[in-house]
């Protein structure tokens, strides 16, 4: 079976990095992942990630503290920084070569984000790892991944979550959820499933690229999916 995809950018949650912690970055996930994307990269995948901070500080939670908005914003901004960063020193680790991206300009910890640069990167089989969201407040982190994915000519957007795809209800709570194998954009909007906000998904749409959502913490889903095999649900037109 030929590989479906040449191109992917993996999102990821900030929470995801938190394994059994309350917060912060747990060594274990670090290295799940790391071990995960190496694979890809093996098999000539061009891969880019983009992942959330909120493991870290969530800006939107912010108001509750007295933090205004766009601070509480940026701040979560910074937070993808350090986990780009934790998430950069597992992959070099495992001898992959990557390069960290940065929406706001630090130079001295990661390149500026050039879209013509960063594409170079894939090109070469680096992993390049987008941090900083979009570099705007009010912008989530799906946001970010919808946008850069655009930009690089993503063929798809891989989702880990901890569920094992998109459900009619929240399967959690509801033991009569079905999953859905494919389902479109359109019926999506219509159920009022909560895939991505509705800025990103709007984007995904507009620009047609596909999202697969799927269960992240089963180390085979990643490479099941570039192999072209039913797994988790996708979201096309």
């Amino acid at each position: 079976m030929g590989q479906k995809y040449k191109r992917v950018l993996l999102k990821l949650s900030g929470e995801s990095l938190m394994g059994n912690q309350n917060f912060g970055i747990a060594p274990e996930m670090l290295t799940h992942y790391a071990e995960q994307i190496k694979a890809l990269v093996g098999k000539g995948i061009e891969v880019a990630i983009v992942i959330g901070g909120g493991n870290i500080f969530r800006g939107l939670n912010a108001t509750h503290s007295g933090i205004a908005r766009v601070q509480g914003d940026y701040m979560g901004m910074l937070a993808t920084c350090i986990n780009g960063m934790a998430l950069q020193s597992a992959l070099e680790g495992a001898g992959v070569y990557t390069r960290l991206i940065s929406a706001i300009e630090m130079r001295q910890i990661a390149e500026p984000y050039i879209r013509r640069r960063a594409i170079r990167h894939l090109e070469k089989g680096r992993v390049v790892i987008f941090s900083a969201g979009t570099g705007s407040p009010y912008f989530t982190t799906d946001s970010a991944a919808a946008l850069r994915a655009s930009e690089i000519n993503a063929e798809v957007i891989l989702k880990g979550t901890r569920v094992d795809g998109i459900y009619s209800s929240d399967p959690e709570k509801d033991p009569t959820a079905t999953k859905f194998e494919t389902i479109s954009f359109e019926k999506v909007i219509r159920l009022g499933l909560n895939v991505m906000d509705m800025t990103a998904f709007t984007m995904c749409q507009e620009n047609n690229i596909p999202i697969v959502v799927f269960d992240i913490n089963d180390p085979t889903n990643l490479m099941k999916i570039i192999d072209g095999e039913q797994v988790g649900t996708l979201v096309a037109v």
